[in-house]
């Protein structure tokens, strides 16, 4: 007879929600590493290109992907909206990689946490669904929480111009918000299917862009690019791992944890301590997003 395994609540097992969680937090290490050779690498190379590096590593490994599931990618009846929900995503990403290269790492990381609230507005215009009144609570912290970390730019006593940093972040957050709720219209969408379409599309949109602004790449450099790609498909893996593994409702909590990582990967490599509007800021935002979830 074999052994009783513990259940959560919710009726998952809790080994299953601790390896979950495990392979979230793995997520998130490797993540914050690779956003070290994002910051490190826009010294030499726009975004855009370092984004285009990344799917064409994801490119290689979908490729079977590809070729197994051609006649479901032909058929699909989503195709447009597929191809806007790709283009959302690469400008999100080339953006938020932009921002990257130029914010502390804490600080654009925290910026992010603004997202889910985006799209929870975006939801009600677009897809007509309804928000009680502490998710606007919790949306109006969020931006308060913004507020705050920018208010020594806003009274001019910031001391350095990061103006096009948080210019990049907003833009990551508004097309990864449109990209959502993309996502989320193609609810009954076959999802390997969703899959190849996202690689090879954040392969062809990026490739023009990328070109007109092209750096040479070295021998030397290729394999910070290259391990760019590589971590972010590693990562990937762990991140849908970990989700298969304990709902969602486990696992997002642990999203806040991303600040610590980054910030110490910030201190780490690159000299960053967080200011006090940074970290105010960013409690805020997580303030907004705990009350907008608990309340849902």
């Amino acid at each position: 007879m074999a052994e009783a395994r513990p259940l959560m609540a919710d009726d998952t097992p809790a080994a299953d929600v601790r390896q979950g969680m495990l392979w979230v937090l793995l997520d998130m290490a490797l993540v914050s590493s690779m956003t070290v050779l994002v910051k490190k690498g826009g010294a030499d190379f726009p975004a855009v290109q370092m984004v285009f590096f990344r799917s064409l590593v994801g490119l290689v490994a979908v490729l079977p992907l590809v070729w197994r599931n051609w006649a479901a990618i032909r058929q699909t009846r989503n195709a447009k909206r597929n191809v806007l929900r790709v283009t959302c995503n690469a400008v999100a990403l080339s953006s938020n990689w932009g921002a990257l290269t130029i914010l502390p790492l804490a600080t654009a990381n925290a910026i992010g946490f603004l997202r889910p609230l985006v799209v929870m507005v975006m939801a009600i215009f677009l897809l007509g669904e309804r928000v009680t009144g502490w998710r606007w609570c919790g949306a109006a912290l969020g931006l308060l929480g913004v507020g705050v970390m920018l208010l020594p730019r806003l009274t001019g006593f910031g001391e350095e111009d990061l103006g096009l940093g948080y210019l990049f972040a907003g833009g990551a957050i508004l097309f990864g918000a449109m990209a959502t709720i993309q996502t989320r219209a193609l609810k009954g969408e076959n999802t390997t299917v969703m899959m190849v379409f996202y690689t090879l599309g954040l392969t062809l949109f990026t490739a023009i862009p990328a070109m007109l602004v092209w750096q040479p790449v070295s021998i030397g450099q290729l394999p910070l690019l290259l391990g760019i790609g590589i971590i972010a498909q590693v990562a990937q893996y762990c991140y849908l791992r970990g989700y298969q593994l304990a709902p969602a409702t486990r696992l997002a909590p642990l999203g806040y944890l991303s600040l610590i990582f980054a910030t110490i990967m910030g201190y780490t490599f690159f000299d960053e301590i967080p200011t006090l509007y940074t970290l105010g800021g960013a409690l805020v935002i997580i303030l907004g997003l705990v009350v907008a979830r608990r309340h849902a």
